[in-house]
């Protein structure tokens, strides 16, 4: 695949302007022509993967940029997979990982995006956020008992407060970027037969057991609610300056492929390079380069 198969396919999944944004308007088994050929879409991606690594290289040694994947999908749409294989060939010193589950008592005493802040990688650094504060217009959304766990003040709790969130998060992501973070939204676009599939799968297999949960059922009785949720989400916050990328996620392998190209692409437009020696520094360099020739 040349550079322009590989930009036209990260376009095809990008939403930068959310206005008239509809969820049905992509097939989560869409695969963009590969129609099935795994073995070919894993050869492109261990290539993707290769630019990854070399980008992180530079990425870390120029410490300017930061970069910050965030994931999320219901349930079986393979996130966990997706951050796996997608990053598996990086240098771990450059990446930070978080997963973010329910907020403790501490965090419940902050505000929603101060545990998020906190783990905002470093310049130089890959962040990678499984889930994220979308968790909080989308699970806080669908079940008003998560919001009131909150403890707002009851005047703050009104009807625009979703609407309020989605223009606080709007908001922070502006800042990120103004700050040299850049942000990559991934959600994967699972359909409910291929999630119930996976639970099957997942049921039936003793070493993947610890991955479902009754409750996994229960939130399938949402699966509207939850895709009217992200679908107002993404309409309110992509942007070209923070895109989402809503990738089909009941094959496996296309998903994976389509977040390894668009990570790649994302970094190689940042002009990534290793940091240019001063003469002075060089000079230094031949020096001793001299007195380690002469301990031979």
């Amino acid at each position: 695949m040349d550079s322009k198969a590989r930009a036209k396919l990260v376009a095809r999944f990008r939403v930068t302007a959310g206005k008239g944004f509809r969820l049905r308007d992509i097939d989560p088994a869409d695969t963009d022509g590969f129609r099935g050929d795994k073995a070919d879409a894993e050869a492109q991606m261990a290539e993707g993967m290769a630019r990854l690594a070399e980008l992180q290289d530079k990425l870390y040694a120029q410490d300017r940029w930061a970069v910050l994947a965030i994931f999320q999908a219901m349930d079986a749409a393979g996130k966990d997979g997706a951050i796996k294989h997608v990053f598996s060939g990086l240098n771990p010193q450059g990446c930070m990982v978080e997963a973010f589950k329910a907020p403790s008592a501490t965090e419940l005493d902050h505000d929603f995006l101060w545990r998020h802040s906190l783990a905002l990688p470093r310049r130089g650094h890959i962040g990678i956020h499984n889930r994220s504060w979308y968790e909080e217009v989308l699970v806080a959304r669908v079940h008003p008992e998560v919001l009131a766990r909150q403890k707002l003040p009851a005047a703050l709790e009104s009807k625009s407060i979703w609407d309020e969130r989605l223009e606080d998060i709007a908001a922070f992501e502006r800042y990120l970027g103004r700050q040299g973070i850049v942000l990559l939204k991934f959600f994967l676009h699972i359909s409910p037969e291929e999630q119930k599939r996976r639970f099957l799968a997942r049921i039936e297999a003793p070493e993947k057991n610890w991955k479902f949960s009754a409750a996994d059922v229960a939130e399938r009785q949402h699966w509207q609610e939850y895709q009217s949720a992200y679908e107002q989400a993404i309409r309110a916050t992509a942007t070209a300056a923070a895109p989402w990328h809503v990738v089909p996620a009941d094959h496996k392998w296309f998903t994976r492929l389509v977040v390894s190209e668009t990570m790649a692409e994302a970094m190689e437009g940042l002009d990534l390079h290793y940091p240019e020696v001063a003469p002075e520094e060089r000079a230094r360099l031949q020096a001793a380069k001299a007195a380690l020739a002469k301990e031979d």
